[in-house]
């Protein structure tokens, strides 16, 4: 067996997620499969990270082992090969090592979040921004974010469902940037807690409409209580964008 570490990009519209589930169709389904028109191998394919239903990945990073070695080069033209007609990129592919794994190796984890901030909505990104049409400020938003770096219970920003064993996370950046029309959340840490993110944007665009201050952010997260904390902001604004080994 020989593994590799793949590079992908996606659009999440349509997808019920990375995880295979019996309920539709996955990234993580559409990946495996075309490994199979490939290679004639069924495969379990992991992740860097179980992104929800609706969410993209502009370099989504994965492992996988084949039945034998081939040239890296061959390995991401024949996955996109048959991946053809679907909205799934192999960009890359890297030998890996044995114990490389996707999730567990990984260090770092990257997100955008982008917000389209203008009256009318869009045409060409309608499933890959989230359309506010309020106006926001942008350079209060950046000021509250700065209340959620660094180490917390972000139990206030954490899904009912997430299955994380603790809900202290560290936050390293939260920055908010302005660009024309759109404003763009960056987020990056080791590991996040389902939906924390999302969760994270929904509560600084309070912030931006006036609503909030950063000490109701603060308070927010000091609750320690999801209902205490803004709503979870559409899954389509939302990209993966890089992974730090």
């Amino acid at each position: 067996m020989a593994r590799y570490r793949l590079t992908i990009e996606y659009d999440g519209t349509g997808f019920v997620g990375w995880q295979r589930q019996p309920c539709g169709p996955s990234i993580q389904q559409t990946l495996e499969d075309a490994v199979f028109g490939f290679c004639q191998h069924r495969v379990d394919v992991a992740a860097a990270g179980r992104t929800d239903a609706g969410v993209h990945a502009l370099a989504q990073t994965v492992h996988v082992d084949l039945p034998k070695d081939y040239e890296v080069d061959t390995v991401r033209d024949a996955l996109n090969f048959h991946l053809r007609g679907q909205p799934v990129v192999v960009t890359a592919a890297a030998a890996a090592a044995d114990d490389f794994h996707a999730r567990f190796s990984a260090v770092g984890r990257t997100y955008l979040y982008r917000i389209l901030n203008r009256r009318a909505p869009s045409a060409l990104d309608r499933t890959r921004v989230w359309w506010v049409p309020v106006p926001l400020d942008a350079a209060a938003m950046a000021a509250a974010a700065a209340v959620l770096l660094g180490r917390h219970d972000f139990s206030s920003f954490r899904a009912s469902e997430c299955q994380a064993q603790s809900p202290v996370k560290t936050l390293d950046v939260l920055d908010v940037t302005r660009h024309d029309q759109e404003i763009r959340v960056r987020a990056e840490a080791r590991s996040f807690l389902h939906h924390q993110v999302r969760n994270m944007v929904g509560t600084l665009k309070l912030v931006g409409e006036g609503k909030w201050s950063a000490e109701d952010v603060a308070q927010a997260l000091a609750a320690k209580d999801r209902k205490r904390a803004g709503p979870t902001a559409p899954a389509s604004g939302l990209y993966l964008t890089g992974v730090v080994y």
